[in-house]
């Protein structure tokens, strides 16, 4: 059974978040109705992340198995037909090596922030960046943004109701940048908490207007308390751009270890009964 790697871009407005949901449209719901409708199969793809409510997408990836070979060319004008009217969009396909799951598989991903910095409200932005009036300091945004970077214990910054076993990531790479009117932050790690990005963008905004200073983001992290961070920047201006994976030699060998340790896991649960 082939399985195919897509490459997503979405507006995330009218959705409940990429994962399907009983209470509303997901990016997900609309990609396994698109694969119905070109193959007659009905799927359950598997996503790299599953954005929140009105995130949106530039560089999502999930999977598909499908029953047969598909040139990916038509796979992609296949799906890019049937996901219309809703603002889904394949971008990319490939036929994928025996194991490769878009989200196990994966070793990092990256995301964007987009604040629109003006008085003037939005226009053609609206919902698709964060609106703040006063002038923002991106420079010290991003120094303070590297206190970030590292591996810490995201409590402070992590939705309440977030699921992950553990508080501590690695963030590999954290910037802030002016483009015009706009300030952009760009981060990426192996994964991320709920809520983690948009926590630590809306902590930032607080150095950003001089509210802040890089030293009460260390001391912040260190509170490992909800109640130390700052606003939540809203979901509108955040963007998965990127998800990176490793080799397919390497994919292929990290599963056969996992296989040959579970193996010899049951066989020494049979030997112990």
């Amino acid at each position: 059974m082939p399985r195919y790697k897509l490459t997503v871009e979405y507006d995330g407005r009218p959705f409940c978040g990429w994962q399907r949901q009983a209470n509303g449209p997901s990016v997900q719901a609309v990609i396994e109705r698109a694969v119905k409708a070109f193959s007659g199969e009905e799927v359950t793809i598997g996503g790299a992340g599953r954005t929140d409510t009105g995130v949106h997408a530039t560089g999502q990836v999930c999977h598909i198995d499908l029953s047969r070979s598909w040139p990916v060319k038509t796979v992609i004008g296949a799906l890019n037909f049937h996901c219309q009217p809703d603002p889904v969009v394949i971008l990319d396909c490939a036929e994928m090596h025996e194991g490769f799951d878009a989200r196990f598989s994966a070793i990092r991903r990256s995301y964007r922030y987009r604040i629109q910095n003006r008085v003037p409200p939005l226009t053609h932005e609206r919902g698709l960046a964060w609106h703040v009036k006063p002038d923002l300091d991106a420079e010290a945004m991003h120094a303070a943004a590297q206190e970030f970077v590292g591996h810490h214990d995201f409590t402070t910054f992590r939705h309440s109701r977030c699921q992950a076993r553990s508080p501590e990531k690695t963030l590999e790479h954290f910037s802030v940048r002016r483009e015009g009117e706009f300030v952009i932050a760009e981060c990426s790690s192996r994964s991320f908490l709920h809520n983690q990005v948009r926590s630590m963008v809306g902590t930032l905004r607080l150095v950003g207007e001089g509210k802040w200073r890089p030293g009460d983001i260390t001391a912040a992290l260190a509170a490992r308390d909800r109640n130390a961070c700052g606003p939540v920047a809203p979901a509108d201006g955040l963007y998965l751009t990127r998800v990176d994976y490793r080799s397919a030699e390497a994919d292929i060998a990290l599963r056969a270890d996992w296989q040959a340790r579970k193996a010899a896991m049951e066989a020494a649960d049979d030997a112990e009964a």
